[in-house]
């Protein structure tokens, strides 16, 4: 094998994987954010979430980009651990249409493919025919690239080292170990299959053997799927491992299952006809459904052993709670009144817990808490979970026969929900500064640090008043808000005074600066998103008290 086979074979894989990623690219911007919201909603049961597994994956050509999907799902809060593994089994039977495509020998139209789609995507003005025409270019480039690698690869036959390597994986073990660590370095299923199916096409290696790496292959594939779970939560980090686990209980099954029904093989190769390729194409997609059929009932055990090989904190355990709506689950059930009365009890927990954020926010900056300032990371997106879960439902509540007094209540209440959601904003902010300061390396002053501590005092008790109103409809503590409001107004004047002196005295760093000025301003404008939930319901805001 030659210099320029070896760089043909690099490029034949390099335009495989730039083909597929462009018919992925394409198809994601001819149906924009549908595939999401498919994905996302029709999950509710097994059945569902498997074939919307293999419908998603069929489309985007990658079992690994519709793992991520699901794992930035779970991550949110949008998708349980139950619904992500019936995607993951249905991702595992989409991504086998790739190689039953490449069984077919288009490569002499590839040219002419190619040339169908750069005319469509070049000359065209309408978005549409421009992502179709990138699609069409996808695939082009994805036969272009096979055909290349089928020619470079053709004379590693006679080679000896080859040889020799093959001879050496003669034990099915280290076959399927195999096939695991070259997917794992290719970051893609799909290009090893198509390899290993090139592979036994022009007689490198025998079908048995290629049946042994694309079970390795499916292994392989999760690499993607943990390096993306890296910057998740536990949650997304154990949907990760829901795939690993999936992809090795079926390795072992199919393992099993061939070792004591080795003439499995011989009739998928019979029902294949004499083509190697179909023969491993059909091989890897009846494996694959065979392996989701037997597997799918015993799906919640695998769900288990997840969660016990990764147990939940007790953060996490909170975090689940708290997204599960405690007052406002069957609105059309309730009578107006009522519901509107579960609903400012839902936005009032929903207020503690943005508050509490802030808080700790605001300890996270202080102390430079790495630990505490990833907690509010974690939290916050608990608070966005509620904000649409809680909008859901009350603009379930307007679109019901409701009168014109109750209709602006519910709207009230609405904008309610996006001041608490606010004041969790802030405190992602504020967490983020201690970041920066950490890894700038800089520390505030005494003075500035007083200064922050007082004015965060203040806003503190200010948002926790205007809640306790809200909730309790307590509006005779209204002039103590107004009382809170001048104090706060007044020390954020002095520090921001103070701020200026130790500026002009050249005392205070850039960043520090920038940071002392925008905390206060995020504390500031917390107060005044707590303030129009606590007048939000008030009558002088125009709005009956609740009975």
């Amino acid at each position: 094998m030659s210099i320029g086979d070896i760089f043909s074979l690099f490029g034949g894989v390099g335009l495989f994987l730039y083909g597929m990623s462009m018919m992925s690219s394409g198809l994601r911007s001819a149906c924009g954010d549908n595939l999401q919201k498919i994905l996302e909603k029709a999950t509710r049961n097994k059945i569902s979430a498997v074939l919307m597994g293999i419908l998603v994956t069929m489309l985007i050509q990658s079992s690994s980009a519709t793992d991520v999907m699901v794992i930035g799902f779970v991550n949110s809060g949008m998708m349980t651990l139950s619904q992500a593994i019936g995607v993951i089994m249905g991702a595992n039977i989409g991504t086998t249409i790739t190689a039953q495509i490449t069984a077919f020998d288009l490569g002499t139209w590839a040219p002419f493919i190619l040339f169908v789609g750069a005319v469509m995507y070049l000359f065209f003005k309408k978005q549409v025919i421009k992502h179709i025409g990138s699609i069409i270019m996808g695939f082009g480039m994805l036969f272009q690239g096979i055909s290349l690698m089928k020619s470079a690869i053709a004379p590693l036959a006679s080679t000896a080292v080859f040889q020799n390597l093959l001879a050496t994986m003669s034990n099915p073990f280290l076959i399927v170990l195999f096939g695991v660590a070259f997917t794992a370095l290719l970051q893609s299923s799909s290009s090893a299959t198509v390899i290993f199916q090139a592979f036994a096409v022009e007689g490198i290696i025998s079908y048995y053997t290629c049946v042994y790496l694309l079970i390795g292959s499916a292994i392989g594939s999760v690499t993607p799927n943990f390096l993306a779970s890296l910057t998740t939560n536990r949650n997304g980090k154990r949907t990760a491992l829901l795939n690993l686990l999936f992809n090795l209980i079926r390795a072992a099954l199919l393992m099993a299952v061939i070792g004591i029904f080795p003439q499995i093989l011989d009739f998928i190769q019979y029902i294949s006809g004499n083509d190697v390729g179909r023969q491993v194409a059909n091989t890897h997609t009846l494996f694959a459904i065979f392996a989701v059929i037997v597997m799918l009932p015993f799906s919640e055990y695998i769900v288990k052993l997840a969660q016990k090989l990764m147990p939940a904190k007790k953060s996490e355990l909170k975090d689940e709670d708290d997204r599960r709506l405690q007052f406002l689950t069957n609105v059309e059930e309730l009578p107006t009144a009522v519901a509107i009365s579960q609903a400012r009890k839902e936005i009032a927990r929903m207020g503690a817990i943005s508050v509490s954020n802030l808080a700790m926010a605001l300890e996270s900056f202080f102390e430079l808490d790495e630990e505490k300032a990833a907690r509010v990371l974690e939290v916050e997106e608990t608070v966005n979970y509620l904000d649409n879960a809680i909008i859901s439902k009350l603009v379930q509540l307007r679109t019901m026969n409701i009168s014109q007094k109750d209709m602006n209540r519910v709207y009230h209440l609405i904008l309610s929900v996006a001041d608490i959601e606010r004041i969790s904003d802030y405190a992602e902010n504020i967490s983020g500064y201690g970041n920066q300061f950490r890894a700038e390396k800089v520390t505030l002053s005494e003075d500035a640090r007083k200064d922050l501590l007082e004015v965060s005092e203040l806003c503190l008790e200010d948002i926790n008043l205007c809640l306790e109103i809200f909730e309790n409809d307590e509006y005779h503590k209204l002039h103590e808000v107004e009382e809170l409001e001048s104090d706060m107004e007044e020390r954020l004047e002095e520090a921001k005074d103070n701020h200026v002196k130790r500026l002009l005295n050249a005392t205070c760093k850039p960043i520090v600066d920038v940071i002392f000025t925008d905390l206060l301003t995020d504390l500031e404008r917390s107060a005044a998103h707590a303030d129009n939930v606590a007048y939000a319901l008030s009558p002088q805001n125009g709005v009956q008290r609740l009975e």
